[in-house]
């Protein structure tokens, strides 16, 4: 057991308790279907978080982006989003395969509420719906499909909390972190160089983005 988590909230009683319940209105907002508003939302939205896991629960979130209106809104009650290449690693296809339990969120940038969905994933290979999301010329191998049971806005006090869409308050670019720098310490691979995977990833994001 780690040694951090001694004091633990075991109950949703000692949650409420504590903190109390939600109000009318939050209770309230969550709808089973894609309204008008949240159509407009998704259309608008370049940019997803997607949650998933694996049948044993463990967990994995993994960002998806394209255009405005790249996730595709087949009815009311499915979305189907693209999947662009990326690493072969699979980490959210393979989990909605043992487990289509998924949570999506959606940004707009600029603006601080997003939108939340939740409902059932698949992973689709239907040729006629994957070539409704061809971008110049490439047509995706994969889509997943989501079976909406259950969306509303989010607030906006996570992002008003960060400052994220202030960019006076944006680190300097020299202070950022180092992706090649990262992937070259934890993937450990003998004959690796920085210069390489910098290389590696510039071709991937020049070449390879669909």
């Amino acid at each position: 057991m780690n040694p951090w988590f001694n004091k633990k909230v075991i109950s949703v009683n000692e949650l409420h308790e504590t903190a109390g319940k939600a109000g009318e209105l939050a209770a309230n907002k969550a709808i089973n279907y894609l309204d008008d508003h949240c159509r407009e939302f998704i259309q608008k939205s370049p940019f997803l978080l997607l949650s998933t896991a694996d049948q044993a629960g463990t967990c994995d979130v993994s960002p998806r982006g394209d255009a405005p209106g790249f996730v595709h809104i087949l009815d009311d009650k499915t979305l189907l989003i693209p999947e662009r290449p990326g690493n072969k690693r699979f980490d959210s296809m393979i989990n909605i395969i043992s487990n289509p339990r998924a949570g999506l969120l959606f940004i707009i940038p600029g603006l601080e509420e997003t939108l939340r969905v939740n409902g059932k994933a698949a992973v689709l290979n239907d040729k006629k719906l994957m070539e409704r999301m061809a971008v110049k010329g490439k047509t995706p191998l994969f889509g997943i499909g989501v079976d909406v049971e259950e969306c509303f806005i989010h607030c906006a006090k996570a992002f008003k909390r960060s400052g994220l869409w202030q960019t006076e308050k944006w680190p300097a670019e020299e202070t950022l972190p180092s992706a090649v720098k990262i992937l070259k310490k934890h993937a450990a691979l003998p004959g690796r160089s920085e210069e390489s995977i910098e290389k590696s990833l510039e071709e991937s994001y020049t070449k390879r983005l669909y």
